[in-house]
């Protein structure tokens, strides 16, 4: 869209033109030369301009189509920004045909160059152009101006594009952030690398010819230096990535011409010092203009990288759009790493310095990423002494960045930096970065991990933990013996998982070495004096825990990575290897480990996870069942020495895994199971008869306590995994339970394991109800859920705590489950069998929480080692576990509606208040329960605020009224707000809850009872609504007799209100207004009073309006009486303002009151 310098009758092709004679207006081109040299002067012109860049506008689609499509046939794009924005076609033969076409005719190529990077830009507006020659130089400067014209709407630009004055006029609302470069989707994301290519092959096209005519470059710098001063987003944004390309791209051709002007110098000496009779004069005539036509060369391509330096570079590298800058620092590291000998110098990496400190983590990225460039290569290095000096504290803190990306990159750098700079890291900064291994971001960790591996655990140093005697195992162990001294003293972390995770990926290799590791394990001391101590042996145990389950899994651990991954065929291979390979390998060892660490009970936990992930396939086909037997000794070893529950959790398990009954060795595990619990179940039994046979009154000596306990956790800790009703511990432990309740003087170790024994006993009652259960024995399971369900209650106030919080834990996990259960689709036994709690157990449920999550202790100071210290505060964290767990369990009963919602109210008060402790917990039962019933969760949080203004109100002195500047106040107003911030910024999906806040909390105030709909409005709505507008009305009318000044425009604002408060226009006739008396009579009830408690406490009233933002809104505000406060009543007959003597407030309780 150029109206072009030259007559249009001279043009040499007029086909190759006739897109541009289309969409350019009759009026721009007259006798060949521009019409408009400036801003069109008069209104006419203005509107003339206006209407012709409209008609272009709708015009363009139509047009382009017409060069894609005609008579339903595709036919090929003529402008080069419907070719490189197509990409149909090879780009190195798009830019061969526009150099023959400049070749022919180089002011409409060049014309057609100006006019793809405006349209790049997104103009669909006009571009005229003038000679340069024609115009004096004062009228030059005067015209290189950007403005912008009211009456037409449209923006100019006038610039110098050498040897034109460009003008390019566009509407307005160009700047709508809309332009190629940042459309997403598939197709322009191509446009924009097409565009960075068409510069580059056009620079690489041109550099043997016409790059040094002194006319095409002069002309595209100064046009897209020009551009790139725009105020403009898509000039500006599209002008600088095209000049930083072109600034690539003629680097590159320096760089070239470098080279070549160096070899034509090596020629011309080795011809110079040639004997004088075989040394010929044209030769060296010829070598010396080729060098001296390199030179000019090089000075011509200086100046050009000189001027889009200095006039696009410093300039935009600073610029306010992110994009910009990242594009700029991106380029510069590009012409570091391509051409170091110009560049790689402080003028230039300053700058990089610089951004490093930027805001947007775009920039910094890309900063981090040049420099990773320069940084990997070790003859650069050198030279980057004084960058690094200056700039190493802020890439060291760069790994804390809250950018995920720009971390990863920091961490990669410092690598990069720490292998090819020596000493640039301290070995406090090394220590620092090593931590990063247990963040949870795992790309972040990985990249740790790498520079964890390559700066420390492939390392030969360290004469001190080399092995003397090498062997078989010798780099392994070493490495082996390295990483635990890593773990050993992170004192910060232990968590093992995390740190294998992180290495994997390097040190896969290593860390699959089990049977190094096992072979360390099993060494003797006396065989080598180099034997692991027990920290490192416990160290080691829990590394080859986290390796076997890293490659059996295949995934990250829990806490690192939002989901499971999914694993591609190569990587499943790989996995079922390792597992073949881990199965093979334990098999055998694992007996012998576990008799070795057998008295350890930490050691022998973690081992004793390792058989869940065998493949248990391998016991049979290998023939290997004598290990098997081996396996199945020591674990029942293990259950009779220890009664720690980790152990025998860890053994119970170890039997289920075992005991599958679709594997071969399913009867020979099921065997030994049988024999243990038998064993097990005969122990309990000869304590128990000895307990029953004493008289009442007994009294237990501390070993019959102890062996008491360790019977019942043996068996608990086995009838979670495994059913064992056919044993008849239900009635064992049933009775123990109800001699607690009778006598209470059972210790709390034999009720604790008791209590969770007839819980799994139950449990596994109700999961073998099938569709064939007779009704009598869901009526006897029945008698027993009920019955098991009042002794929990009963425990709820049981002198020991730890009795209390087990008994409210499985009361919430039991009433969770009775009323979901689906009984194997059994309708009969879910009738039967169903549970909800009545009001009396959801009221004692929410006391517990109460007294003992939500109670303050009372710190008392003391004097403390700091030993002391640090088992007070690991007690404390023990305690906060516990509440939090409490309350999550009670949580959980709101939101999946076995309680009441609304007792959420009574959790969500101390949602400010114990924000730190519990904030995580209440805020996910408030979005829960808002997703169940949005209306319900907002009637919730309208009565846990009533309930605390109701609170707040009782506890002041009733003569000197509510006091709203106390502490209990102010955090009532900051529930609020937290309470709005949860419905989010769309208005669409709250409207709903917004809409029943209004008619809850205030409607229900001035109505007394339901009142019927008149037409399809609700009848208090239109109430509600005309007594806000008369509302204030009277209170203009108020501050106006009372001499105060009212807001400029609340008369035309509530005119204007009550004009649109039916949807009527501002003009309403008199039909109309006849139609609304009714419901303006009727609202004048409600106005009249509200009106004259007004006139009394308008003082009190506008101090309260700063106090209650979050209650009341509009005209609708609480107000204040000295006396006492209560709900002012509206009569129907409309009689109150002759009967109220007080005022109301209450916004809060008047659901109460109505």
């Amino acid at each position: 869209m150029i109206a072009e310098p030259n007559a249009a009758g001279n043009l040499p092709s007029q086909k190759e033109n006739a897109v541009h004679d289309e969409t350019v207006p009759e009026s721009a081109v007259q006798n060949g030369s521009c019409v408009r040299n400036g801003n069109p002067k008069t209104p006419r012109e203005k509107r003339k301009v206006r209407e012709q860049c409209e008609n272009i506008r709708r015009n363009s689609s139509s047009s382009r189509r017409v060069s894609q499509l005609q008579n339903g046939e595709v036919v090929e794009a003529v402008t080069l920004f419907e070719v490189v924005s197509m990409g149909k076609r090879a780009m190195q033969s798009v830019v061969d045909d526009w150099v023959e076409a400049y070749k022919q005719d180089r002011n409409v190529a060049l014309l057609d160059l100006i006019n793809f990077f405006i349209q790049c830009s997104g103009c669909q507006g006009m571009v005229t152009a003038e000679m340069f020659q024609s115009l004096h130089k004062k009228d030059v400067m005067r015209k290189m101006t950007e403005t912008f014209d009211e009456e037409t709407g449209l923006q100019y630009k006038k610039f110098m594009a050498y040897p034109w004055i460009l003008t390019v006029t566009w509407p307005v609302d160009m700047d709508n952030e809309d332009y190629p470069l940042i459309r997403t989707g598939p197709y322009w994301k191509k446009f924009k690398a097409n565009f960075c290519e068409f510069i580059a092959v056009l620079v690489q096209q041109c550099q043997c010819s016409i790059l040094y005519d002194s006319y095409l470059m002069d002309t595209v710098i100064s046009l897209l230096t020009g551009l790139a001063d725009s105020m403009v987003r898509a000039f500006r944004h599209t002008s600088t990535l095209a000049a930083m390309k072109l600034l690539t791209a003629v680097v590159s051709v320096h760089l070239n011409l470098d080279v070549n002007k160096h070899n034509a110098q090596r020629l011309y000496e080795v011809e110079k010092k040639r004997i004088s009779g075989k040394r010929t004069n044209y030769r060296l005539d010829q070598l010396e203009r080729k060098r001296k036509e390199y030179e000019q060369k090089l000075l011509e391509i200086q100046n050009m990288m000189n001027a889009i330096f200095k006039g696009t570079f410093l300039n935009r590298y600073r610029d306010v759009i992110p994009e910009i800058r990242a594009t700029c620092i991106e380029e510069i590291g590009s012409w570091i790493k391509t051409y170091p000998d110009a560049f790689l110098n402080d003028s230039y990496l300053k700058y990089i310095g610089w951004m490093l400190y930027d805001k947007q983590a775009e920039v910094r990225l890309k900063c981090l990423l040049g420099l990773q460039g320069i940084y990997s290569r070790k003859e650069l290095v050198s030279r980057m002494d004084l960058f690094t000096s200056r700039f190493k504290d802020r890439i060291v803190s760069m790994p804390l960045d809250k950018d995920h990306e720009v971390a990863v990159q920091a961490m990669k750098l410092l690598m990069l930096m720490s292998q090819n700079c020596e000493d640039v890291l301290s070995a406090e900064e090394c220590e620092t970065l090593y931590q990063f291994v247990y963040t949870t971001h795992r790309p972040l960790a990985v990249a740790a991990g790498e520079f964890l591996y390559k700066s420390l655990l492939s390392h030969e140093g360290d004469e001190e933990v080399q092995p003397k005697g090498g062997g078989k195992f010798g780099a392994s162990t070493d490495q082996l013996k390295r990483l635990i001294r890593f773990f050993l003293e992170s004192e910060l972390h232990k968590h093992v998982a995390y740190l294998i995770d992180s290495l994997w990926d390097w040190a896969g290799k290593f860390l699959k070495d089990w049977e190094c590791m096992t072979a360390l394990l099993l060494k003797n001391a006396e065989e080598d004096g180099e034997a692991l101590s027990d920290a490192h042996e416990s160290a080691l145990i829990e590394i080859i825990l986290a390796t076997v389950r890293e490659a059996a899994e295949g995934h990250p651990p829990v806490g690192r990575g939002a989901a499971k991954k999914i694993l591609s065929v190569k990587e499943k291979k790989i996995q079922l290897e390792d597992c073949t390979k881990i199965t093979e390998h334990f098999i055998m060892v694992l007996p012998q480990l576990l008799a070795k660490y057998s008295t350890d009970a930490q050691k022998v936990a973690n081992l004793l996870q390792i058989p869940q992930y065998y493949d248990l396939g391998v016991y049979s086909t290998g023939h290997l069942e004598k290990h098997l037997d081996a396996l199945l000794r020591e674990v029942k070893d293990i259950v009779a020495k220890h009664s720690d529950m980790s152990v025998l959790e860890a053994s119970s398990r170890t039997y289920y895994i075992l005991c599958r009954e679709e594997i071969a060795i399913y009867n020979q595990v099921d065997r030994a199971r049988t024999q243990l619990i038998d064993e097990l179940m005969r122990q309990l039994n000869q304590l128990l008869g000895g307990f029953w046979q004493k008289e009442e009154g007994f009294c237990m000596d501390a070993g019959e306590i102890s062996r008491m306990h360790s019977a019942l956790r043996r068996i608990a800790a086995f009838h979670n995994a495994h059913d064992l009703t056919k044993w008849n511990l239900y009635d064992k432990t049933l009775k123990l339970l109800v001699f607690e309740m009778e006598h209470g003087s059972l210790p709390v170790l034999m009720i604790l394991p008791a209590l969770q024994c007839t819980y799994f006993s139950l449990l596994w009652q109700l999961a073998e109800v099938s569709e064939n259960s007779p009704k009598e024995t869901l009526f006897a399971l029945r008698r027993e859920l009920r019955h098991f369900s009042q002794i929990c209650m009963c425990f709820l106030h049981h002198k020991g705590k730890d009795v209390r919080e087990k008994a409210f834990m499985i009361l919430c996990d039991w009433l969770l489950i009775l009323s979901h259960q689906d009984s194997n689709n059994n309708e009969e036994a879910v009738g039967l069998l169903d549970y909800l709690p009545n009001t009396s157990l959801q009221e004692k449920l929410l006391l517990f929480i109460q007294e003992h999550v939500f109670i303050e202790e009372e710190e008392e100071s003391k004097d403390l080692t700091e030993e002391e210290e640090r088992k007070e505060e690991s007690c404390k964290l023990d305690d906060l576990h516990k509440k939090r767990s409490l309350l999550a369990a009670y949580c959980k009963l709101i939101v999946y509606n076995v309680v009441e919602m609304t007792a959420a109210a009574e959790i969500y008060k101390y949602y400010v208040k114990t924000y730190n402790d519990f904030g995580d917990i209440i805020k996910e039962t408030l979005s829960r329960t808002r997703h169940n019933n949005k209306i319900q969760s907002a009637k919730t949080l309208i009565l846990c605020l009533q309930q605390l203004f109701q609170t707040h109100a009782e506890s002041q002195d009733s003569s000197n009224g509510v006091d709203f500047s106390s502490a209990s106040f102010t955090n009532m107003k900051e529930l609020a707000r937290r309470f709005s911030l949860t419905f989010g910024w769309d208005q669409v999906k709250s409207r709903e809850s917004v809409a029943m806040i209004h008619k809850y909390a205030y409607l229900q105030r001035y109505i007394a009872e339901p009142l019927p709909c008149k037409g399809e409005e609700w009848q208090p709505l239109i109430w509600y609504r005309n007594s806000l507008l008369a509302s204030e009305d009277e209170e203009s009318s108020v501050l106006g007799s009372s001499g105060e000044w009212s807001p400029m425009g609340t008369s035309k604002m509530s005119s204007f209100k009550r004009k649109l408060s039916n949807g009527s226009l501002p003009e309403t006739s008199q039909t109309e207004a006849a139609s609304k008396a009714p419901d303006l009579q009727c609202a004048s009830q409600l106005a009249s009073a509200a009106g004259k408690s007004r006139k009394r406490l308008k003082s009190r009233e506008m101090h309260l309006q700063e106090h209650l933002p979050f209650l009341c809104p509009g005209g609708l505000r609480r107000r204040y009486c000295k006396d006492e406060i209560k709900t002012e009543g509206v009569s129907e007959e409309g009689q109150a303002e002759d009967t109220i003597e007080d005022i109301d407030v209450d916004v809060v309780g008047a659901d109460q009151d109505s």
